[in-house]
């Protein structure tokens, strides 16, 4: 299948779009490489893409309505799969525009392009976050999320409000998955691994938030990418309604849209993570326990019974199994 994946600098969109290609489909890229983070990383996993004859990139931002324009003329796609976002909690804080330019008018860009391409299915990229201020844990699909707690998350809302519209009014198939903490190797140095493996292999101390008791539903990179991967031919329709005891399914109404979580539920608690950090590496930590950060959760877990029935697939990776790979990479980086 012929694939057009924003993001794919990114440590997602970089794992996805392998693994797409590994299995023999053509992906298009589309990638800002904004310095949010080193752009060596960003460049260098492109540049193992690109030994791929069936990958090819275009570089620009979401904004760019006419790079998005030029990608998709490229990838003549099948399937669009939109992971490319301005990232992190905390950083949103500190420049929401960025946020507002990415999230909002990027994620209508590619819309838009969904809607002329007329493609067999969009994917979107959402987030836990948006779950907020929700108390009831596991996050189950079709609980409110009328109260997030950053822009962030609220630009991610948006994003599936939107979704749904355009699958309403132009009858785009429309799939919108929400993540639960990934990690994994290639990641992100902005997020808690990546940025606790150095400073612990330094001998620095680490800032561990909420003092350590927060609990998140860890899913590794390779079990996102297989729940993608099988979601892919689940269109949504009336045909795949889930009707099975006890599954609420978030297929709409009036349009082919479904909201799914990807995650494991089986939550884990950051000291744990941390344990399994200073397994694999060998070393303890130097812990900095301070008090919870704005729009910080002290817990956050998936309910996995949708993407169970769609799929017949749940992210299984044990945290130490996940946190020895990446540091297994991260040593060799």
């Amino acid at each position: 299948m012929r694939f057009l994946i924003t993001g794919t600098a990114g440590f997602i969109g970089f794992h996805l779009a392998r693994r797409l290609l590994d299995d023999g489909h053509f992906v298009t890229g589309f990638d800002g490489m904004t310095p949010y983070y080193d752009v060596r990383l960003k460049e260098a996993r492109h540049a193992i893409l690109e030994r791929s004859n069936g990958f090819r990139a275009v570089i620009g931002q979401l904004e760019d309505a006419a790079a998005l324009q030029q990608a998709a003329e490229l990838a003549e796609p099948e399937v669009i799969v939109h992971l490319a976002a301005q990232a992190g909690v905390r950083y949103s804080l500190e420049n929401p525009k960025a946020y507002v330019d990415a999230n909002l008018t990027g994620s209508w860009n590619v819309l838009e392009l969904a809607r002329q391409c007329e493609v067999k299915h969009l994917m979107l990229a959402s987030t836990s976050s948006v779950y907020g201020a929700n108390d009831k844990v596991p996050f189950a699909e079709a609980d409110k999320t009328d109260e997030p707690l950053t822009l962030y998350a609220a630009t991610k809302k948006a994003m599936e409000a939107m979704g749904h519209s355009y699958a309403h009014l132009w009858k785009i198939p429309t799939t919108a998955f929400r993540f639960f903490t990934v990690y994994g190797p290639w990641g992100r140095p902005d997020m808690a691994l990546f940025k606790f493996a150095h400073a612990i292999e330094k001998g620095e101390p680490i800032d561990v938030y909420g003092e350590g008791n927060m609990r998140r539903d860890f899913t590794y990179v390779d079990d996102l990418v297989e729940a993608i991967v099988r979601l892919v031919p689940v269109v949504p329709s009336e045909d795949n309604r889930v009707t099975a005891d006890g599954i609420t399914d978030t297929l709409s109404r009036q349009a082919p849209f479904r909201v799914v979580n990807i995650g494991g539920g089986q939550p884990v608690g950051l000291l744990d993570f941390i344990a399994a950090i200073e397994q694999a590496l060998g070393k303890p930590a130097i812990r900095n326990l301070l008090p919870m950060q704005k729009g910080d959760l002290p817990q956050t877990y998936a309910a996995p019974d949708l993407l169970r029935e769609l799929t017949g697939y749940v992210p299984e990776t044990d945290v130490p199994t996940g946190v020895t790979k990446f540091v297994e990479w991260y040593r060799l980086s």
